[in-house]
This record gives structure tokens, sequence and C-alpha cells, in this order.
């Protein structure tokens, strides 16, 4: 099965990062990518998309929000040409901007009613195609995006990235109990469980792994179009959590309706989180020392 089309998630109202995102939506934050050049981090998502073999993108955004992101991603005006003329350079970041807008298509999300909700709203983008779905505001270290791809591939079917995280951790992320496979890193799901409490998180522990640490949400996910079946019974039911429609319930549901084609798969690298003041500036100086400018860090 090959995945050619992205979804990323962009519609949250970045509240953490106030004041900053009442001027410039959270996902535009900017990053020193290891080229050195200076990028928001949604374009970074997109190369990293484009890089991994997506050919299409879907960003959900809020309701009116496109435009900040189109203003972005689009061709040079014919005064800007002029402007930036002799500048070899500049003009080529300016092209390769224009090549993502070609592939980039927005879907609102009328109201804030959740994750899974924003993630419904791209089903007729997916059109019964599987999708990569990641969030607007992470980044990655490492290739996690091409050995979920690779995972789908080889499965056919859908597939959550997961990392290791420590017991201190699991109140803040999913948590699923997996039995290894004969695949190294891949799992069979056996329960699954968005942000369970200490005493909770005892029942989802899997077998193989050092005591205190489970399997927590990576922040990827590889999904066959079943899952938009599965959020579109929730929305239909009115089936929330906390009052919104949480991709963790649709993925629970698309799990007990197939469990032999969805996986688990541990991936190498690292997230890194910019919707959060200290995680952003723990974003901002790996980058940084991974590109050319690393030397004024130290």
């Amino acid at each position: 099965m090959r995945t050619r089309k992205a979804v990323i998630t962009a519609a949250g109202r970045g509240t953490r990062m106030f004041p900053a995102t009442r001027a410039i939506q959270k996902e535009l934050l900017p990053l020193i990518d290891t080229d050195g050049l200076v990028k928001p981090t949604i374009q970074l998502i997109a190369e990293t998309c484009v890089a991994a073999g997506i050919e299409e993108l879907c960003i959900v955004v809020e309701k009116g929000g496109a435009g900040t992101f189109q203003e972005h991603f689009r061709a040079f005006t014919a005064d800007e040409g002029n402007v930036f003329a002799g500048k070899d350079w500049l003009l080529a970041e300016g092209e390769k901007l224009a090549s993502l807008a070609e592939r980039i298509t927005y879907v609102e999300q009328p109201s804030p009613e959740g994750f899974g909700h924003a993630v419904y709203q791209a089903r007729d983008f997916a059109n019964g195609e599987p999708i990569l779905l990641l969030l607007g505001d992470h980044v990655y270290t490492g290739d996690p995006l091409g050995q979920l791809l690779a995972a789908g591939e080889a499965s056919g079917g859908s597939v959550t990235g997961v990392r290791l995280e420590p017991e201190s951790g699991v109140s803040v992320t999913g948590i699923l109990k997996g039995k290894a496979t004969q695949t190294p890193g891949l799992y069979e799901i056996l329960a699954l469980q968005e942000k369970p409490t200490i005493a909770e998180v005892q029942a989802l522990k899997t077998e193989g792994l050092a005591d205190g640490t489970y399997l927590g949400h990576f922040g990827i996910h590889l999904f066959t179009s079943e899952i938009f079946d599965c959020l579109g019974e929730l929305i239909a039911t009115n089936t929330r959590v906390k009052n919104e429609f949480q991709l963790t319930s649709g993925q629970e549901l698309l799990w007990k309706r197939n469990p032999d084609n969805y996986r688990a798969l541990l991936v190498e690298g690292e997230r890194w989180d910019i919707g959060l003041p200290d995680e952003y500036l723990k974003t901002l100086a790996k980058f940084g020392s991974l590109g050319p400018h690393a030397g004024v860090l130290h």
C-alpha cells in the first residue's frame, strides 16, 4: 500500500504560545533549519513529507485561517521578483515555495471540536486513499516518516508511530498495549487509551518493555481511509470525550473493526514540539546545533 497524501493539522489556537500567537499562527513560528535558512515550522514539515515521497499535502486550518499559510506558500509577485533580482539563492527558495504551494490543499475545521474532528475535515482530500497524519507543531530528527511509510507499504494497513514513554509521561499522551511481532519494532495492538492515569496505565503494560515504560504516541500515524468512517461514526453518534471528538476514539474503533489490519511501530528518531515555550527553546537549540550556525551556541 503506497501512501501519496499527508494531512497536517494546524487548526489550534496556540494558547500556550500567547501572546506571540496573537500575531502569528503557531505553525508559522520560525526555526533555523539544518541548511541554515530560517523557515516557518509548517514549511519544515511540508519539506520533510515531500522528501519522504509524499505528493499531496492537506493543511487543516481553523475557520478563515488559510490566508496566512497561503501568503507564505506562493510564488513571488512580479514586484518581488524585481526586488530580489540577482539574489539567486533567494529566488531559488521562492521557487521551492511556489512548488510546495501546488501540492497543498486547505480545508477548514468549522468549529474547534477536537483533534478527531479536525482530521475528519480531510476526508474529501483523502478520497479513499491512505494518509500520513502529522501535527503542525511537531518536527523530527531521524527518519520516522520513512519508517512509517515503509511499514504501511509492507503491511497494507494502518500503522501508528510509538515511542518508549516513561510512566511519568503517560497522562499527557495516548498509550498502547502491544504484542511484539516477528518484525522488529512492529507490534500488534491489544488495547489503547488516551491520557490514562497512573492507575489505569498498569493494564496497558507491553510485555518485554522495562518496568515503568510504555508504548506512547509518537505523533505520526498512517491510516487507511477507514479512519474517516470511524471518525464519521463518532460525529454522527455525538460520541465525545471531554466534549471533543478525539482521534484516539477513532483509532480504538478502527482497531476493533479490524485488529489484524492495524499495527504500532516503535520508530527511531526524535520528535520536537514547538507548541510549548520550553520545548520550543529546545527545538531551536537542537536544529541550530545541526546546521552551519552551530558554532554560535558554544
